[in-house]
């Protein structure tokens, strides 16, 4: 990821610039260390190449790149209260640092402050941004309630699921490919390949987060292994093991699903072999690797030289190889 250097800080040199009020401190501490947390930045990173593809100079699209940012940690604070989640990125959460009512304020100010930066975007072009993102932010909240009524549900069903990834997760990649691409002046045929493109790149990355949360490796995934399967969290491996187990193993999984008190690790290492049996795993994995085909298409056909193009082909390779 060394050739996006240049990138990355730019975003967080502007991030580092982000002006709070005095006071109450209380309401924008927890948004500094949100923000402070980091990760790979990708959808600030995916906007500003975006912008570059169509000839514009990526400064253009910074303040929506930015914005896109503070939205997405915006989201991932107030998932950490709705799950209860302990780590972050190897750090403890908002909430655990401070409590929940603090959380949920400060993350709706990150909201506000992320819809500020996207309507700095410049003309012509603020309107069409401004409501690109307010549609995408409103598909996210669709995403985030069908996740959370899966939650009470036994039936959930591999497209129900996938639907609702979509929204959670894959439409603010492919928003901000568009965003950047409308910034940078593509036409409409070539910006909606550029979301098509970033909406399958953000299904197989949510796939593939499914996956290392169970096959991963802690210290590089940056929280625990095994959370899912703790929380009985709908994925595509539980969907497709509760699918496809049978005999023992559906009567294992189903005594797992409603067991109240039980060992956390005996737990994970029992549902984890019993994946490895069904072969939800790699059913996962070809899931991935079938959607992240269909994002280099839709890249493909994009009506820009392909050299042009290599920036994100290669981030693209980049994150469907990640380990973390």
């Amino acid at each position: 990821m060394e050739k996006y250097q240049k990138y990355f800080n730019t975003i967080e040199s502007e991030l580092s610039k982000i002006e709070y009020a005095a006071s109450p401190d209380g309401l924008y501490a927890p948004v500094r260390y949100e923000l402070s947390l980091g990760g790979k930045r990708v959808r600030p990173l995916l906007a500003l190449l975006a912008c570059e593809l169509f000839g514009r100079d990526c400064r253009h699209a910074l303040n929506a790149a930015v914005g896109l940012e503070i939205f997405h940690n915006f989201t991932l604070l107030h998932d950490d209260v709705m799950d209860k989640a302990d780590v972050r990125r190897g750090k403890p959460t908002v909430h655990k640092v401070w409590d929940e009512n603090r959380a949920i304020l400060s993350g709706d100010a990150m909201e506000i402050i992320a819809f500020r930066y996207i309507a700095r975007t410049e003309a012509p072009h603020t309107g069409a941004v401004i409501d690109w993102f307010l549609k995408t932010a409103l598909e996210i909240c669709e995403g985030q309630q069908l996740d959370m009524e899966f939650e009470s549900r036994g039936d959930v069903t591999e497209e129900e699921y996938i639907e609702m990834i979509r929204l959670k997760t894959a439409v603010l990649l492919g928003g901000a490919l568009k965003i950047g691409a409308i910034i940078g002046g593509a036409n409409e045929t070539d910006a909606d390949l550029m979301y098509r493109f970033g909406e399958s790149l953000g299904l197989a990355f949510q796939l593939q987060d499914d996956w290392l949360d169970v096959y991963g490796d802690p210290a590089r995934f940056g929280k625990k292994i095994g959370g899912d399967i703790l929380n009985n969290k709908k994925t595509y491996m539980l969907i497709n093991a509760q699918r496809r187990a049978d005999g023992a193993d559906a009567e294992e999984l189903s005594r797992w699903l409603t067991a109240t008190q039980y060992d956390p690790a005996e737990k994970i290492a029992a549902v984890t072999a019993l994946y490895n049996r069904v072969g939800a795993g790699e059913l996962c994995l070809q899931q991935v690797d079938a959607y992240s085909r269909r994002a280099i298409e839709a890249l493909r056909r994009v009506g820009v030289d392909d050299a042009a193009k290599q920036p994100l082909y290669d981030l693209s390779t980049a994150l469907m190889k990640r380990d973390h």
